[in-house]
């Protein structure tokens, strides 16, 4: 019997730790939603930020990307926001500055703004910049594949329509609502689907244990 626990903790214990490891780097990530918007439009995104370490998050930075018109935020219980401007008046980036704890381990807060899209197709990196309680940054500026990779936008063409109908835009609107939450849903359950093929390569590892005996 002895054996055989050895022989299950030997896979068990590192599949747990790999559980742990990879759970967090998918929900660590600096985003904003949504990945896909339209040309010349008026979007209202949304940034998510969640904590990395043991440490407060106390401010968060976003550069404007190219073409990109920031035009409104949504106020925050317990942050101010700023922002640096160029000299035609346009925003280069906004900070959201925590007046009190900040985002404690384990928690994510979310910031809500309005900008206008380019009116060309283009791909929009949001360049982040996460600042923690004991001095240190991270920099989500990275190319996807990257240890801290910035989030991305597909600013894609407009379809045009000949009339203007309330309705299917009420329609439009809810369905992007819709995707939007399906984004947050997707990137929240990875943790969960990492469990559960955690805890499948235990079982079979028991069970092959029992065999062998």
């Amino acid at each position: 019997m002895k054996k055989i626990l050895v022989k299950i903790s030997k896979v068990v214990i590192p599949a747990v730790i790999s559980l742990f490891f990879f759970s967090s780097i998918a929900s660590a990530h600096v985003t904003v939603v949504p990945k896909t918007s339209a040309t010349g439009a008026w979007e209202t995104y949304t940034l998510k930020v969640p904590v990395e370490k043991e440490v407060a998050t106390t401010k968060v930075t976003i550069k404007a990307p190219a073409g990109v018109e920031i035009m409104s935020y949504q106020p925050v219980p317990g942050w101010t926001y700023s922002s640096d401007k160029d000299a035609a008046g346009k925003v280069k980036s906004f900070t959201f500055d925590a007046t009190g704890e900040g985002i404690l381990p384990g928690q994510f807060q979310q910031f809500v703004f309005v900008a206008k899209n380019p009116d060309k197709a283009t791909k929009a990196a949001w360049d982040a910049f996460q600042y923690y309680k004991d001095g240190s940054v991270v920099e989500w500026t990275g190319d996807e594949g990257a240890d801290s990779p910035h989030s991305i936008t597909d600013i894609v063409k407009a379809a045009t329509t000949d009339h203007h109908d309330t309705k299917t835009t009420e329609h439009k609107e809810e369905t992007k609502t819709t995707d939007t939450e399906k984004e947050d849903v997707t990137s929240d359950s990875l943790p969960l689907i990492l469990s559960g093929a955690a805890a499948l390569l235990s079982l079979i590892a028991l069970v092959l244990a029992f065999r062998k005996k």
